[in-house]
């Protein structure tokens, strides 16, 4: 025995649909949380707005430096000189490539610091102009 096909008011909701109504909740927090930046306007120190592009500089010397040693070891030691000729210049690149991300990550914040000061000062400009 079979059973009657549901009608579409019936039946349950699949879970795609479900999924969806999940994932749309989700995003929705999503772009509270990012708007709520928005409206609170405390100041933060230089450290909380460029700790991360300083550490990756840092992490990123610190592995061309090392880079540097393994390399000039290939160029001294006789002994497993395969193995510092293959680490060294893939521990140099990767860390030039820190160094340099961290470098360029740090104009990015600062255009992006301008940008959220504009709003503010026109809207102080609105406000000093319209409420005389």
């Amino acid at each position: 025995m079979e059973n009657p096909p549901k009608s579409p008011d019936e039946s349950e909701k699949s879970p795609q649909s479900k999924e969806l109504l999940t994932s749309n909740t989700a995003s929705t927090l999503c772009i509270s949380s990012r708007s709520e930046s928005v409206w609170t306007t405390t100041s933060r120190s230089k450290w909380d707005i460029y700790h991360k592009p300083i550490i990756v500089m840092s992490v990123g010397a610190a592995i061309f430096l090392l880079g540097i040693v393994i390399t000039s070891l290939s160029c001294i030691l006789i002994k497993n000189k395969n193995v510092y000729k293959m680490c060294g210049p893939a521990l140099l690149s990767l860390g030039l490539m820190l160094l340099v991300c961290g470098l360029v990550w740090i104009p990015i914040i600062r255009k992006k610091q301008k940008q959220r000061q504009k709003p503010q000062f026109l809207q102080s400009l609105k406000s000093f102009f319209f409420n005389r």
